[in-house]
């Protein structure tokens, strides 16, 4: 295609001359200049890129480093050489946990499914109780009592896993933590929800309450701090909006369902790709803690698994295969989710 002048030149109808177009020229500064101006933007707020500095350092040595690790997921594992003198081993890790047909693959299934269990009854029964929490903090007047009901409801995140799990044992078990049986296994006793037996042994290590209890330990410790996102885009509603659907007659729960709903529901469709990419990233500490060889068939899960033959069984490259099946469905999840919402709705993360 050829090129001519006027596709960069501007005819001056005065003197019959061509100047260069005034557009043109900001765009050819600017290009120039392009470092310069990055440095100049760099230099002006120095401060928070310095603040920056130690979440990239997190980011390099706990995400990108350990990455060359995953090697071992294709090497023969030797805990003497190091992964890169390692001997190439092709997949046979990945074929001995999906068709190895023993009682290492019916262990690493057991833990893939209860991961999924796990993280889809938290999905279910978890992501929509921040929403409820928030909608619920929005209609409460008094600035003191709303305050205070957020403090005590955030207080649970700031609390160890250590130690929360701590007070999850004492409540529900007995053990070295406390003598005698819990106070929620007495409650549940006393109306008859569970038998005495059951109460007895302790419902930790009954593999049939220990979903429930991961669920519900779960809810009451991140509910409240989840909502803060929520609610921070309950606030940013304009009031003329909740003015115009009383005069057309609504009220609270009509205002929460045509008003509020749809104006955070951006929001709520970014959290839940975020959590679905997440699902199958149950962090291993609060299982760890919470459960024993009494209730595997149900608390075993992925991270657990690489835990125990990584770590205590010294393979490594085992437990790395595990993980590294765990996070490609991961990734393979939040993409699918991210598409399915951006065709549905127009909201996605990318």
């Amino acid at each position: 295609m050829a090129v001519k002048a006027t596709d960069f030149l501007i005819l001056d109808q005065a003197t019959g001359t061509y100047r260069e177009n005034p557009e043109q020229i900001v765009r050819d500064d600017v290009e120039k200049h392009h470092w310069r101006h990055v440095g100049e933007t760099i230099a002006k707020d120095w401060r928070l890129y310095v603040m920056l500095i130690p979440m990239l350092l997190v980011f390099l040595f706990w995400r990108y480093l350990p990455m060359y690790e995953l090697l071992g997921c294709f090497k023969v594992s030797d805990e003497v050489k190091p992964v890169s003198e390692q001997l190439f081993s092709g997949f046979s890790y990945f074929k001995t946990l999906l068709v190895g047909g023993t009682g290492l693959s019916m262990e690493f299934w057991r833990a893939l499914r209860n991961t999924f269990l796990l993280s889809f009854y938290g999905l279910l029964f978890g992501f929509p109780m921040p929403i409820i929490l928030a909608l619920f903090f929005n209609e409460i007047q008094s600035n003191i009592v709303r305050s205070t009901c957020q403090v005590l409801t955030y207080l649970p995140k700031f609390m160890s896993t250590v130690v929360m799990t701590s007070l999850v044992t004492m409540l529900v078990k007995q053990g070295s933590l406390t003598s005698g049986m819990g106070i929620i296994s007495q409650f549940l006793s006393s109306i008859g929800l569970i038998s005495q037996e059951v109460a007895n042994a302790g419902l930790l290590n009954n593999p049939n309450y220990f979903r429930a209890i991961y669920q519900i330990s779960g809810i009451w410790e991140g509910a409240g701090y989840d909502s803060i996102v929520y609610f921070a885009a309950i606030i940013a509603i304009s009031p003329t909006s909740y003015e115009a659907a009383q005069i057309d007659g609504a009220g609270k729960m009509s205002q929460m369902r045509y008003v509020v709903l749809p104006s955070i529901l951006s929001t709520i469709v970014i959290m839940l790709i975020t959590r679905i990419g997440s699902l199958l990233n149950i962090g291993y500490e609060k299982v760890l803690l919470l459960y024993n060889q009494n209730t595997y068939v149900t608390a075993d899960v992925v991270s657990t698994f690489a835990n125990r033959y990584g770590l205590q069984g010294a393979n490594k490259g085992l437990a790395s295969a595990a993980e590294m099946m765990n996070n490609v469905i991961g990734m393979l999840l939040v993409i699918s989710a991210n598409t399915i919402a951006r065709k549905a709705s127009d909201v996605s993360l990318y």
